[in-house]
């Protein structure tokens, strides 16, 4: 049970890691522990992995397609901002079915802006109201994801996961700093293909011939459509879907 003087709770203060799970493997557990280990550190929150790793390979089941939560809290604080001079967080790790996409995605672009000069924009903490609100947009208008601009008005992600697109044979992603998750698949990717990291308003997506999604439960997957916009499908795309399976 979280008390109800969690600071995640009430503050979305901590942090978190969502990795897929398939027949008990965590291929890419260690790059989750690393990103949690440096969110915390940017928050000053203490951060035990080898516990965090006990946690998650504990949610883990034996057998299936799982998506596996790791969430840790600034754990309970009194009435208001300030944390206790000591905290002692709260960390735990659950699992829950998750079905592999097998067909491209629909999306809008939404209202709701990334706030690119805050720096939880660039964490995976507890604070997500804004990719909440982006994806209940999407949802109203029949579609799957969101694409959010920053305050600026650049493209920065979906919802839930990074964006890259393809113009003139050239694969593009928004920069870090356009308020953008260092993603565990985006890097993976980027590893594999050159890609261009760039700032650029959605008039880029207007031009593109494809634009696909990353994370770490989807791995590669194409939008069929945004907005009134359609694309076809892509070798390319198609490509690096296979090489990051």
């Amino acid at each position: 049970m979280i008390p109800n003087d969690d600071r995640g709770l009430l503050l979305g203060d901590g942090v978190f890691e969502t990795m897929l799970a398939v027949d008990g493997a965590l291929p890419h557990l260690a790059a989750h522990l690393d990103r949690m280990a440096a969110g915390c550190e940017a928050l000053s929150l203490p951060f035990d992995r080898a516990e965090a790793e006990r946690a998650v390979r504990a949610a883990t089941p034996a057998e299936g397609c799982f998506a596996i939560r790791l969430t840790l809290t600034a754990g309970s604080g009194g009435r208001g901002l300030d944390r206790p001079d000591a905290p002692v967080v709260r960390l735990f790790a659950t699992a829950a079915a998750s079905a592999p996409a097998t067909t491209p995605a629909t999306a809008i672009l939404a209202a709701t802006r990334r706030n690119e000069g805050s720096p939880a924009s660039r964490l995976k903490t507890l604070s997500y109201l804004d990719n909440v609100l982006a994806r209940a947009e999407a949802r109203a208008a029949g579609a799957d994801e969101a694409v959010m601009l920053n305050n600026r008005g650049e493209v920065a992600c979906a919802g839930a996961a990074n964006l890259f697109w393809i113009a003139d044979g050239r694969l593009f992603t928004p920069r870090l700093d356009c308020g953008v998750l260092a993603g565990i698949t985006r890097a993976r990717l980027m590893a594999l293909e050159a890609v261009e990291e760039v700032a650029a308003g959605p008039e880029v997506l207007a031009r593109a011939q494809a634009v696909f999604l990353t994370n770490s439960l989807i791995g590669v997957r194409p939008l069929s459509r945004l907005g009134e916009q359609t694309f076809e499908a892509h070798p390319l795309v198609a490509r690096l879907r296979d090489r990051l399976a």
